[in-house]
């Protein structure tokens, strides 16, 4: 069958936060079947997904969870003593990089994948997000900025996890923001660790990082990248087609609300054989040594 996974070991590290700027120490740890993935202190969407309940708030959640879901880690804890979780060098290579040295253990215990069964779209003006129901997962994403440094990219991408890996494509990609925000953002108390270390950083006209972009695509495919570990606050992997044009965390998070609230739109599903699973799946979650 597709088993759950967790950690094999404990493994630490220590970083800045993006937008408190603050220096952050996180452990990821193992956790038992049917965990899932919990976040331990020992609301705001704007420009990160947060996780708060009974006033304790993890902001800048998304690229670990991009990772963890991209390494098919159903149950974890997760313990940071800080209000976010550090941003490392943007993307999610570093968490994927940290999961991977941690090792990667089955479980006795079905994987639950949370199954889109119609489809279910949420819009902001001309922004937009829908989920709509197949055999695997594929995310379609298109951008639009009007800034030349994005517009010589490539604005829209397709990642399908049956001939694309995660690693490969999707999790080196970085956030990205432009210098004239900079002075507005930290009057917000926002982007305070933000640097040329940690983010693709943009004047008026061209890309300020002396080396460059790690993708042709790298804009677009760091919103996919966010859309993974925003999606993956479900709980459970997705089956199911994602399709997004200028979307960002709130409407991420808008639009799996959406999914949830109706229980005719979605259900639970695992497969006791491999064989038996869509086979992007079964591609992108391989039985381990």
């Amino acid at each position: 069958m597709l088993r759950q996974r967790t950690l094999k070991s404990v493994v630490k590290a220590t970083g800045v936060g993006l937008h408190s700027g603050v220096k952050v120490s996180l452990m990821l740890r193992p956790a038992q079947p049917d965990t899932g993935v919990v976040f331990r202190r020992v609301g705001d969407t704007r420009l990160a997904s947060c996780l708060e309940k009974d006033g304790v708030k993890v902001a800048t959640v998304e690229h670990l969870m991009s990772a963890l879901a991209g390494l098919g880690i159903d149950n974890i804890y997760v313990d940071v003593d800080a209000a976010e979780l550090p941003i490392m060098d943007g993307s999610a290579a570093p968490f994927a990089f940290l999961l991977q040295s941690a090792g990667i253990e089955e479980q006795n215990a079905a994987k639950k994948f949370l199954r889109v069964k119609k489809t279910v779209e949420v819009k902001d003006g001309d922004k937009w997000a829908r989920l709509s129901p197949l055999d695997g997962f594929t995310l379609d994403f298109s951008i639009v900025f009007n800034h030349p440094a994005v517009d010589r990219a490539a604005s829209r991408a397709r990642i399908d996890f049956a001939d694309q890996s995660y690693l490969r494509e999707v999790a080196r990609a970085r956030t990205f923001g432009f210098m004239q925000d900079v002075e507005t953002l930290r009057d917000q108390g926002l982007a305070l660790g933000g640097s040329l270390e940690n983010a693709i950083v943009m004047d008026e006209y061209r890309v300020l990082n002396s080396d460059g972009l790690r993708y042709a695509d790298e804009f677009v495919k760091h919103k996919i990248l966010d859309a993974i570990g925003d999606l993956y606050l479900a709980g459970h992997p997705l089956l199911g087609a994602f399709s997004a044009h200028k979307s960002g965390h709130a409407l991420n998070n808008l639009l799996l609300r959406e999914l949830l609230t109706d229980a005719s739109a979605w259900e639970l599903v695992s497969f006791q054989r491999a064989e038996e699973a869509p086979g992007n799946i079964a591609r992108l979650y391989p039985q381990l040594a």
